[in-house]
């Protein structure tokens, strides 16, 4: 059995804002990456930013800065 670990997840509306979270992440040297959908939530776009949940803070203050919209934020095993 594949063990599994905790994660905040973030979603988004459109492909574009996740894409611009990745960028963004990129620029500022944060933690994470990009993966589909968890199946356990639902989004509009296929895509979420994926980190660990220490990093909440700090990206979510980073998102808000560069005014990226979000969907929304979960703690989730995966």
């Amino acid at each position: 059995m594949m063990q599994k670990w905790a994660k905040v997840i973030f979603t988004f509306h459109t492909t574009t804002d996740a894409m611009a979270m990745e960028s963004l992440c990129k620029e500022k040297n944060l933690s994470g990456r990009m993966i589909p959908v968890p199946g356990a939530i639902t989004a509009d776009c296929g895509l979420a930013w994926c980190a660990e949940p220490q990093m909440e803070e700090a990206l979510l203050g980073a998102i808000k800065a560069a005014g990226i919209p979000y969907q929304g934020i979960y703690s989730l095993m995966i």
